[in-house]
């Protein structure tokens, strides 16, 4: 595979900003060697609303990161959010031939987990094998070779709406970008910011996002469960602007420069200058008013985020506690008060595992970003660069199951 065949491309269209990122394959793992980033404008709660301004955002960060990269890329790993992404864990049980475990086996297992019932406008993005049982041993990760009467495939199926997945395509088409395959955001952040001790042990990532909040629970080295709730950092942002009258603008400023999502860690003496709606004189107010106005909305994403690790029934086994990543984890206090809710040792998760220009995307709001980059060099079977064709995305799509089956043997 010659330099061009080494080249991988992210692109992550996000509610807040649009990130592109350029890797390329080398002895050592991976170089980022292009990065471009510029505020999203047509995007809400994760999904496309307006294609014309998600279209300039991209054409914008596709820029800079290939003249920063000195290559032209043709093809995209995207990733994919918002409140249509549904999940759930299924089983498929088949009956052994001969009385050992073959390839063709497992193959068939994975996809008699399949057989469920999906509705016309959605459409499988992941099957993500869990652990095989043979007879009545579980917790099996490679069953080939193994004997017995009976094998069980236990999966986790991700599906998403088939018409945001059109939108996120049709974006970045008519940008002239082929979508090599669209991938949940979760799961692409986990690649960059989780360790194997974290997943094998258990623990809950929490992607902190400006439009919503993506939730992915590992143990056993598996994914266990996900979900996306239509809350993030914006919404903070509009209470902040509400809250002391002043623009979005200066109030996303403000959350950035003086946010704490805990108020009696503030100095009651503090104080913040406001940019008044109008264009009137500064106010100066208490930094401690700030942080009553954050922390009511920190606190409910947090314990809806909290109810929905119940909701798994992994709570009591995520023994390596809670990871935030995303930009609303930059926040101040953040994980003082996510350590109050859960009651479990919190860390923020900083992209890693990628050389070259590593310093430019150290940074929570780039983990997806820098995760599809990872994500892509483990699947990456093509050109990224010139003016190849890329992957008809959805000929991906339907068969991905046939990848995983071939994956896990």
């Amino acid at each position: 595979m010659g330099k061009n065949g080494n080249i991988i491309a992210s692109l992550d269209i996000g509610t807040t900003k649009i990130c592109a990122i350029i890797g390329e394959r080398t002895g050592e793992g991976v170089d980022i060697i292009g990065f471009g980033t510029y505020p999203s404008r047509g995007l809400k709660k994760g999904m496309v609303v307006n294609i014309e301004s998600t279209m300039d955002s991209i054409k914008h960060v596709i820029d800079d990161a290939e003249e920063m990269a000195g290559c032209e890329i043709s093809s995209v790993y995207t990733g994919i959010s918002g409140s249509h992404i549904k999940s759930f864990n299924c089983r498929g049980v088949i009956a052994l031939k001969n009385r050992e475990v073959k390839k063709e086996d497992v193959k068939r297992a994975i996809h008699a987990s399949k057989e469920v019932t999906i509705p016309l406008d959605r459409e499988i993005l992941h099957v993500l094998p869990q652990e095989f049982i043979v007879d009545d041993q579980d917790g099996i990760k490679d069953p080939v070779g193994l004997s017995g009467s009976r094998l069980e495939a236990r999966v986790h199926i991700v599906t998403g709406a088939v018409s945001s997945a059109q939108n996120i395509i049709k974006c970045a088409n008519k940008t002239g970008l082929n979508v090599k395959d669209i991938v949940l955001q979760q799961l692409a952040s986990s690649e960059s910011v989780l360790n194997d001790d974290e997943k094998e042990l258990g623990v809950v990532l929490v992607d902190l996002g400006g439009g919503t909040t993506d939730i992915v629970i590992y143990l056993g080295a598996s994914i266990r469960y996900t979900a996306v709730l239509p809350l993030g950092g914006n919404h903070i942002t509009s209470d902040i602007a509400v809250g002391l009258r002043t623009p979005l603008e200066d109030a996303e400023e403000i959350k950035k420069q003086h946010g704490c999502a805990v108020s009696s860690l503030i100095d009651k003496s503090e104080t913040i200058e406001v940019p008044c709606i109008g264009g009137g004189k500064p106010r100066t107010v208490f930094r401690q008013l700030l942080g009553e106005v954050i922390e009511p909305r920190a606190e409910e994403i947090l314990s809806l985020v909290h109810k929905e690790v119940i909701k798994s029934g992994y709570k009591d086994l995520l023994t390596s506690g809670v990871v935030l990543t995303g930009g609303t984890s930059l926040l101040e206090g953040i994980s003082e008060l996510t350590e109050q809710i859960f009651n479990l040792p919190v860390r923020v998760g900083y992209p890693r595992g990628v050389n070259g220009l590593s310093d430019v995307v150290h940074n929570p709001i780039y983990s997806t970003g820098v995760g599809l980059i990872l994500y892509g060099m483990k699947h990456h079977s093509g050109n990224g660069v010139g003016n190849g064709n890329g992957k008809d995305i959805w000929k991906t799509l339907k068969d991905r199951m046939r990848r995983w089956c071939k994956e896990v043997v």
